[in-house]
């Protein structure tokens, strides 16, 4: 079943339906455009919304990120992050393989179709010129055939015309004659443009018409079956990213998960203990034997104890819920004036109420209370020291331990920094033409300068922790001559000795090194990279690799934009830090 047997004479019904084909393919494209727009604004607003509610760098949500639970919701914004990524990932697709391809598909079949068509117009304008050419030899031929009939009347009439002479006989014979012989030339006429038109006529109806509707059928049926695996890719476009959006779901339920309530009480403890103990039981004043100054607070000596420390009045009870107070007056003081009595007490004096050691009190505090009150502000908020002994004791021996640390990967670096620059000057000694080793005497008095100021806080933040009662735990570090000669020796916290050395990546462009220094055991790899350039490793030190290798990295720069990395038959050597897409372990 064809459309050119079928439908032959419906050609106005196959321009229609043609036409209606090609606006749903451009009534679809519309509607993916708007699909992805969609996408599009839903992913902005997911990312909005994820970078609202993230913690800004330094501020006091990005502290508590050490929270389980505060974390997990940090894990969710990310996840949420990946979603959104994955929803933008599905309106490009959209728009590239629907959108795009069809829209130039679209133009195509518009061509196409707009040829058929006007081959179908051409081959109708031709068949009509034909048909005119007929009728008008037909109406010749009428017309030639009615006067020769006439002229064979008139000259039958003048032969029997007894009054007719011979010569006008003769003149309506001939007459007759050649209006005949001009009628037979138009029916000769007339047949052969019948003839031809029925040949045209019987070419258009069962040859050229049928072929150009048979190939817009043809056309048409390209443009469903192109328009179906568009509806087909629209739902694979968002099947195929459904796996990620399944991790990004996974993911936040493993951040539900991994909340750890017990840890996170545990962190919360480990953050803010004081150290402190807890407060003993308050003393008996006998305010009947007289003001027992030696146990007030009006002495201006050195805080002693926690209560001190921290600012609060001895002779006050220790609330773990501060009260703020209504009025702007100084903390209450041992001068301060006592409650005014109730009135189940009755009535006070006209002058010293019932108790005329408090009417004393009251006239003592005008004058000593403004100085106690200052000296008291002083202590309530101590300055910060260097030591970071205006904080309680647990949190001073975490601050300081954590300094050490700090100072003890600045000194690592500063060493490793040194021995770079010793096995760089070697270098120059020994190839001239690569450097000038003068050039390097300023970066060295400055590296010796940092490590002996490293090493002197380092000394001092020590003596500061053990005598807040903790043990230094800093990092190991490398001391490394600054003469460069082949000793290394690392130093512990407790003061041990090891002859273990940290590698350098300084060394990675000539392996000469390896002459020079004493051969280390295999390094256990501390990440992988992937290659993203090729890289011949043509000099002395390197390593080669190809795009998309993947090497264990088991020495990260250290500056000088190189990295040492392995492979797993055991080739070492140190390639360009930016070839290589560098993932270190945790």
């Amino acid at each position: 079943m064809d459309w050119g047997t079928e439908l032959w004479d419906q050609y106005d019904v196959i321009e229609k339906h043609t036409l209606s084909g090609l606006d749903l393919v451009e009534k679809y494209i519309k509607f993916v455009k708007e699909r992805t727009e969609i996408e599009q604004n839903y992913a902005k607003q997911l990312r909005n919304l994820t970078k609202k509610y993230s913690p800004k760098r330094g501020s006091k949500e990005e502290q508590e990120c050490r929270f389980s639970n505060h974390q997990s919701f940090l894990d969710i914004l990310n996840e949420m992050n990946d979603y959104a990524g994955q929803r933008e990932l599905i309106a490009e697709n959209m728009m590239m393989n629907i959108c795009i391809e069809l829209t130039k598909y679209l133009q195509e079949l518009k061509l196409e179709r707009k040829t058929h068509l006007s081959d179908g117009k051409k081959a109708q304008q031709s068949l009509e010129s034909t048909y005119k050419q007929l009728d008008n030899s037909k109406k010749r031929f009428e017309r030639e055939w009615r006067e020769a009939e006439k002229a064979t009347q008139y000259a039958e009439k003048t032969d029997q015309d007894i009054n007719a002479t011979k010569a006008d006989v003769e003149k309506a014979k001939q007459q007759a004659h050649m209006r005949t012989h001009i009628a037979e030339e138009c029916k000769n006429d007339y047949a052969a443009q019948l003839q031809k038109y029925n040949k045209e006529q019987n070419q258009f109806y069962f040859t050229d018409m049928p072929l150009i509707f048979n190939n817009l059928q043809d056309m048409d049926e390209r443009r469903m079956r192109k328009l179906a695996q568009a509806y087909i890719l629209y739902a694979d476009t968002e099947r195929h990213v459904m796996p990620i959006i399944g991790k990004c779901l996974e993911g936040i339920t493993r951040a539900g998960t991994n909340v750890n309530e017990k840890n996170d009480s545990l962190v919360l403890i480990e953050q803010h203990k004081s150290g402190f103990e807890r407060p003993g039981d308050l003393e008996f004043e006998d305010y009947s034997q007289g003001i027992n100054r030696a146990s007030s607070d009006s002495s201006l000596g050195t805080p002693k104890g926690p209560l001190d420390l921290l600012g609060k009045n001895k002779s006050k009870p220790f609330w773990l819920f501060s009260k703020k107070s209504k009025s702007s007056s100084s903390p209450l003081t041992p001068f301060s004036t006592p409650p005014a009595p109730s009135p189940a007490n009755g009535p006070p004096s006209p002058k010293f109420g019932r108790d005329p050691l408090s009417y004393c009190l009251k006239e003592i505090n005008k004058t000593v209370k403004p100085r106690i009150s200052s000296f008291r502000t002083l202590r309530r908020t101590p300055a910060a020291t260097e030591d970071f002994g205006h904080l309680p004791p647990e949190q001073r021996r975490k601050r300081l331990q954590q300094k050490i640390d700090d100072i003890s990967k600045e000194l690592q670096k500063e060493l490793d920094q040194s021995e770079a620059l010793g096995k760089m000057k070697d270098v120059y000694e020994k190839n001239p033409q690569m450097g000038d080793p003068a050039s390097l005497a300023p970066q060295i008095t400055q590296t010796t300068h940092n490590i002996e100021r490293l090493r002197g806080e380092l000394s001092k933040y020590e003596s500061w922790l053990a005598g807040a009662g903790g043990r230094g735990e800093s990092l190991r570090y490398s001391t490394h001559s600054l003469n460069n000669n082949t000793g290394n020796n690392v130093y512990s916290p407790d003061g041990a000795q090891s002859d273990e050395s940290t590698p350098d990546a300084s060394q990675a462009i000539y392996a000469e090194f390896d002459d020079d220094f004493e051969e280390e055991e295999l390094s256990i790899p501390i990440g992988q990279c992937t290659a993203l350039y090729n890289f011949p490793g043509s000099s002395e030190g390197t390593i080669a690799m190809q795009e998309g290798e993947v090497l264990a990295v088991v020495e990260e720069d250290k500056g000088d934009g190189w990295t040492r990395v392995r492979r797993n038959n055991g080739d070492e050597g140190y390639i360009p830090t930016s070839y290589a897409n560098i993932t270190l372990n945790k």
